[in-house]
């Protein structure tokens, strides 16, 4: 569990952030929660978008993504959507 200052920290590091993954009309899969699993492990931080076409909400998409993928769920602006995991392998992101 994350605390407001750490989330803080990490959504001012996530403004600076382009999404790298865009949630669309087919929805939520197993390749695509694979794909944020490795993603997370990598950088920690991402930013994921969900598509105007899309018929899934973006707050039950972030549950769902943060409850699959054993993350925290930082923020949710609108469709965008900020998710954080400390790396189990090489951690880089230092939280206050």
């Amino acid at each position: 569990m994350l605390t407001g200052k750490q989330r803080r920290f990490l959504r001012a590091m996530g403004t600076g952030i382009d999404p790298i993954f865009q949630i669309g009309k087919g929805g939520m899969n197993e390749n695509l929660l694979k794909q944020l699993d490795d993603a997370l492990e990598a950088r920690e931080l991402i930013k994921v978008k969900v598509l105007a076409n899309s018929e899934e909400l973006p707050k039950e998409v972030a549950g769902e993504i943060a409850d699959a993928t054993g993350s925290e769920l930082v923020q949710v602006i609108g469709k965008n959507m900020l998710f954080f995991r400390q790396s189990k392998k090489k951690p880089r992101l230092e939280l206050p």
